[in-house]
């Protein structure tokens, strides 16, 4: 049976100024019991949602004035928050255990922004969508009363999927003095495909944000100049520190993130439609917590924390569902410094930023293609085991040794089937 994706479609909301000033009454009246709800969950050392909701949803309702729902929806984010923040500490993101960051986290309460993003499920918010157009209303739960006839706009496309697909939480959002709705959809999961040909290897960086194993690189050029542009501006803007100034800076403060947002979206696009053409699967490295293990100077801090690495990750998973593409994740562990034809790693392989040059074999080809080659490769082989976890592990070096696949490379479709299940051969 198929899985459903889940989907996020933002529309914009066009509330008038009453409507607005109700929706702003709204947020910053459940954020100010999110607030309150954090500090006595904090002080008894109560996060489970069941006996959260027992012991305070009485005292939280009266003390705010929130209908039953809307209490619900207050206790399910703050109770959320919590469950993020533990596994945060869990996976040692605030430092190991007894660190002063550590420490510091652990002993306050979680904190609610007042213009926060409150969650409203179908008992909160209605939807009424046209049959065409671009337009809809929407009747959404205030602190005041109920809303109705709320105008909402958005892409044609995105309006198609919520009048075509069932509709699940909306978030709203207050951002820049525009009302947004994140919706939650489920798009059927389109029938997965084997991966005949192998898998297509990404290597991810910021030179080149994205590289794959046929050789195409996805210059990082243009987003790097537009970000150099952007920080140059906001220096200046900075630097006035007048009205018009300040006005400027918050207008502009979201368009690197739409800009960056949007070629991700054409990067994930052309590689779906390559692997798909191709009848290959997608291999990306797992990235997460790479900002902890990578140490950086200075001046590249900025540079790597504004990369959005983790997103273009996102777009190529879910576009990859809804091609029914396989999508693997594979250990990043020295796809840099392995050598794609003898699996010898060594870190002085790689001489530079872009050459990569094998002592062993005399390979020589550019840095992020080898690593992407080889991340094609280890996504067969975790494809494999995927397919078949009862099945003997691939063969491996000598003891002692590299724990490294033995046999072909990725570069030839038939090596790649060698790690495939034998239905796919």
């Amino acid at each position: 049976m198929l899985a459903d994706v889940k989907q996020s479609v933002q529309v914009r909301l066009l509330p008038t100024p009453e409507q607005a000033a109700a929706l702003l009454a709204t947020v910053r009246g459940c954020n100010a019991a999110a607030s309150w709800l954090s500090a006595q969950m904090h002080a008894v050392g109560e996060f489970r949602r069941f006996d959260v909701q027992k012991r305070f949803y009485a005292e939280l309702r009266e003390r705010f004035g929130l209908a039953a729902q809307p209490t619900i929806r207050v206790i399910g984010k703050t109770v959320d928050a919590y469950t993020v923040l533990r596994a945060n500490l869990g996976a040692g993101n605030y430092g190991p255990p007894g660190s002063a960051r550590r420490l510091k986290v652990e002993s306050r309460p979680i904190v609610f922004r007042a213009d926060g993003g409150q969650p409203f499920d179908a008992r909160c918010l209605s939807w009424q969508l046209g049959e065409a157009g671009r337009e809809g209303t929407v009747s959404i739960w205030s602190v005041g009363g109920r809303l109705r006839n709320v105008r909402i706009i958005g892409h044609s496309g995105q309006l198609s999927l919520l009048r075509s697909r069932p509709i699940g939480e909306a978030d709203l959002i207050h951002r820049g003095g525009k009302w947004l709705l994140h919706a939650s959809v489920d798009s059927p999961e389109a029938p997965r495909k084997e991966p005949v040909n192998g898998f297509l290897g990404i290597d991810m960086g910021i030179v080149n944000l994205a590289t794959t194993s046929d050789g195409n690189r996805m210059s990082g050029a243009r987003l790097n100049r537009y970000r150099r542009r952007q920080q140059r501006l906001r220096r200046r803007l900075q630097a006035k520190k007048t009205a018009s100034a300040r006005r400027l800076l918050k207008q502009r403060r979201h368009k690197e993130k739409r800009f960056a947002a949007d070629v991700n979206h054409q990067i994930s696009k052309r590689i779906v439609a390559e692997a798909e053409r191709t009848g290959r699967g997608i291999a990306v490295e797992q990235l997460a917590g790479i900002r902890n293990r990578v140490r950086l100077r200075k001046p590249q801090r900025a540079k790597v924390h504004s990369w959005a690495f983790g997103q273009l990750g996102r777009f190529l998973a879910y576009k990859a569902a809804q091609a029914g593409l396989a999508f693997v994740q594979v250990d990043p562990a020295h796809t840099s410094q392995q050598c794609s034809d003898c699996d010898v790693i060594d870190k002085k392989n790689r001489r530079s930023q872009a050459s990569y040059v094998c002592g062993r074999c005399g390979f020589v080809g550019h840095a992020d293609h080898n690593a992407a080659l080889n991340i094609a490769t280890r996504g067969a082989v975790n494809w494999g085991e995927v397919m078949r976890p009862n099945a003997a592990p691939p063969l491996t070096a000598g003891q002692g040794g590299s724990s490294k696949p033995v046999g072909p490379r990725s570069r030839g479709t038939d090596a790649i089937r060698l790690f495939l299940p034998a239905a796919s051969s």
